[in-house]
């Protein structure tokens, strides 16, 4: 634990879209700097503004003098470079997906058990916007009754984005298609909401963009307690959309449209439905819209505050991060089609030894 006024001194492993944002507000909070960056794109040690340290690869970077890593890398990367900054010693924030199956989550989990006195966290963004926060709030509140369902759509119109590398395509690398890199948004917040699901059914497809990971995935779930969930994650929505509709004994919750980096997906707004005996199916309703987007500094500041307070990860810990992962897999292996494609069962069952 660092000691009163003392600086962290944080590395940012991957220097693209996501890690220039983790820069941003790593150097908003007043006990942390960022020291040194890598990506591929610096062919040789550089220094930026400011006197940020330059590099190419992951490795050079961990030679530097560090307390804390974020982890901004592709999927097949994000796994070993957390297990390598937990071996230096180091706290480590890992953007989502955490792995590229849950097997690998597992091993991490096993190098984290090694060094109690070290924070991990997991990147799950959307748990830290404000409308995700106000739903959860008003669930767990009871003010509007028991969940019975969930109906969530994530979706946007490509895989690949334009003017990006295209390794989001490429199975070996990315581990999987868009429900695991953006669809697992809406696997993670359905759990937060309804709690874990144990009967899973699914469908899932690769027809229109033909890549080896899924351009489609359509879930049926149910938890123990009886609360039904259907999802769609999508790349073939070509208005971009998030979409997550609540439904509660004595009302409604609608979150639609997110604050994101693109801009893509609308106003970020919740509307809360209250039902009443005689509303004759057009109940009361309040909308409330969200013109600033906080969650990544929150989630930056959540972090150091952990190492700051020595206090336990609760949202994005790695056990939160091994069970979205294993109901993505669910997901993936109740078609057994598509399970038996790629040969998934043996990761799911890998992860269940856990």
């Amino acid at each position: 634990m660092p000691s009163a006024g003392h600086e962290l001194s944080v590395g940012i492993a991957g220097y693209g879209v996501v890690g220039r944002i983790r820069h941003r507000f790593v150097d908003q909070h007043p006990a942390l700097r960022v020291a040194a960056v890598c990506d591929r794109e610096f062919r040789e040690a550089a220094v930026l503004d400011g006197g940020v340290r330059c590099f190419a690869t992951h490795e050079q970077l961990l030679d530097e003098p560090l307390d804390a890593l974020f982890v901004c890398l592709p999927t097949y990367l994000a796994a070993e470079v957390t297990i390598a900054g937990l071996e230096r010693g180091l706290h480590v924030f890992c953007e989502k997906p955490p792995a590229r199956d849950p097997a690998e989550v597992a091993l991490v989990r096993e190098h984290e058990r090694q060094r109690p006195a070290q924070k991990l966290k997991y990147g799950f963004n959307h748990r830290y916007h404000h409308s995700v926060r106000e739903a959860l709030h008003i669930i767990r509140s009871g003010e509007l009754g028991e969940l019975i369902d969930l109906r969530g759509v994530y979706g946007k119109s490509a895989i690949i984005a334009f003017g990006s590398s295209d390794w989001r395509s490429q199975r070996a690398v990315a581990g999987g298609g868009i429900l695991l890199d953006q669809g697992i948004h809406m696997v993670d917040m359905m759990r937060l909401f309804a709690g874990d699901f144990c009967e899973v059914h699914s469908y899932v497809s690769n027809g229109f963009w033909n890549h080896d990971v899924e351009d489609n995935a359509y879930a049926l779930m149910r938890t123990g307690g009886g609360v039904v969930a259907l999802l769609h994650s999508s790349a073939t929505q070509w208005r971009h959309r998030f979409n997550l509709d609540i439904t509660l004994t004595r009302g409604a919750i609608a979150l639609s449209g997110i604050l994101s980096s693109s801009k893509s997906y609308g106003a970020e707004t919740i509307t809360v439905v209250y039902a009443g005996e005689n509303d004759q199916g057009d109940p009361r309703e309040q909308m409330t819209r969200y013109n600033e987007d906080n969650s990544w500094r929150d989630e930056v500041f959540d972090f150091a505050d952990a190492i700051l307070g020595d206090k336990e990860i609760v949202s994005g810990s790695s056990l939160e991060a091994l069970k979205t992962m294993e109901l993505v897999y669910r997901i993936y292996c109740a078609d057994e089609e598509w399970a038996s494609r790629y040969d998934l069962h043996d990761s799911l069952r890998a992860e269940s030894r856990e």
